[in-house]
C-alpha cells in the first residue's frame, strides 16, 4: 500500500455516512500518535476553565489513580467509535460514559466546550506536527463524530461545521480561561501520569517539551510560565522532523491497527472497569434516542470477558428508573 494510498480512499468516503469508518482510519493508521497527542493537549485545555478543574480537583480521581483516570478517558472513547457509535458496544459505552457524568451537575455550555476541543485538538496538532494535513473529508468526519456524541450525550447546540466547532472553543476559552490553583493542581497530575511514561532522568525534559507545546494563554491559566524562545522553537523542530520521517516510511499495514495499550489493564478491560468504582451502582439511563424503547436492545445487561484485544462486547440495554 502507498503512503497517500489511504489518502485516496478517504476522499472518495461521503463523511455524512462514513464518519466513523473514517475516524477509524485517521486514529488507528493514519495519525495514530499525532491523533493521541491532539486528544491529550484536548484535556489539558480543559483545566484551563475553573469551573471544569474545580470539579476535577474535588473528585481526586487524577491523584490518586492519575494514570486509570487517563487510561478511562482514552478506552471510552475508543469503546464508543471503534464498532461505529450506532454499534451496541459504541452505545453501551455512551450509556457507560452518561451513568458517570450523571452524578455531576454540569452546565451544557461546559459538555459543549469538552466536545469541541475533541474536535479541534486533534485537527489543530495534526495540521501543525503531522505528517500531512487533514483532508476535507477527515475534518467533516470529526465534526460528525462530534455531533453523533453529542446526540448520544444529550449535548444541546453542538455546531454542525468545523468552523462552528472552533469558534465555539475560541469564544468559551475567552471567556472562561482564568488562572484557579485547581487548574494548576490538576495539571500537575497530569504531567506526572504523562513523565511516568519515559526514564526518570527524562522526566524533567518531558515536562518542559510539554509546556514549551502549549499557547500562552493555556499556560496562563494553568498558573505555568512560558517556556524559553530556543525551547519552544527545538520542540517544533523536533516534532516537524519526525513528521517528515514518517512522510517516508510505508503505509500502516491493516493488520496492524494501533489500538489503545492502558497501562492500567494490561490483561484487557470490561466496561465496568473504566471510570470511578462508584460508578457501577448507578443505574444505566437510555440515551436520549432511546427514549421511545425503540432500540432492538435486549431486556437484559450481560457482563463478558474482553477478547485477546482488550475488545470488550457490550452489555445489552435495561431501562432503570430516571437518576435523581
Amino acid at each position: 500500500m502507498g503512503r497517500y494510498s489511504r489518502l485516496h480512499e478517504i476522499r472518495r468516503m461521503d463523511p455524512a455516512h462514513d464518519y466513523a469508518e473514517i475516524l477509524r482510519l485517521i486514529s488507528q493508521y493514519e495519525f495514530p500518535w499525532d491523533y493521541r497527542q491532539g486528544v491529550s493537549v484536548a484535556f489539558l485545555r480543559d483545566y484551563g476553565v475553573p469551573r471544569i478543574s474545580v470539579l476535577l480537583d474535588r473528585t481526586q480521581e487524577f491523584e490518586r489513580a492519575g494514570q486509570k483516570r487517563y487510561d478511562d478517558t482514552v478506552l471510552i472513547g475508543y469503546e464508543m467509535a471503534a464498532d461505529g457509535f450506532d454499534s451496541e458496544r459504541g452505545r453501551a459505552a455512551a450509556r457507560h460514559l452518561n451513568r458517570i457524568h450523571g452524578k455531576y451537575s454540569i452546565p451544557n455550555d461546559d459538555f459543549r466546550y469538552v466536545l469541541a476541543t475533541t474536535v479541534v485538538g486533534p485537527k489543530r496538532w495534526i495540521d501543525r506536527f503531522g505528517w500531512r494535513p487533514l483532508c476535507t473529508q477527515e475534518v467533516q468526519a470529526l465534526v460528525e463524530a462530534g455531533r453523533k456524541t453529542a446526540a448520544m450525550m444529550g449535548i444541546e447546540g453542538a455546531p454542525d461545521t468545523y468552523e462552528g466547532f472552533e469558534r465555539l472553543l475560541d469564544s468559551y476559552e475567552e471567556r472562561m480561561f482564568a488562572y484557579d490553583p485547581a487548574n494548576r493542581r490538576v495539571a500537575n497530575a497530569t504531567f506526572r501520569v504523562i513523565a511516568s511514561w519515559y526514564p526518570r532522568p527524562l522526566r524533567p525534559l518531558v515536562a518542559r517539551f510539554a509546556l514549551a507545546l502549549l499557547d500562552e494563554p493555556l499556560l496562563a491559566a494553568l498558573g505555568f510560565r512560558p517556556q524559553p524562545p530556543w525551547v519552544r522553537a527545538s520542540a517544533s523542530a523536533a516534532l516537524h522532523l519526525r513528521a517528515r520521517c514518517v512522510r517516508r516510511l510505508p503505509a500502516r499495514p491493516r493488520r496492524f491497527p494501533a489500538r489503545p495499550q492502558p497501562r492500567s489493564y494490561p490483561f484487557g478491560w470490561r466496561l465496568d472497569d473504566l471510570g470511578p468504582h462508584w460508578a457501577r451502582s448507578r443505574p444505566v439511563e437510555p440515551l436520549p434516542d432511546e427514549a421511545d424503547g425503540h432500540t432492538g436492545c435486549s431486556t437484559r445487561q450481560r457482563a463478558a470477558a474482553p477478547d485477546s484485544g482488550g475488545r470488550t462486547p457490550a452489555p445489552g440495554c435495561r431501562r432503570p428508573a430516571r437518576n435523581s
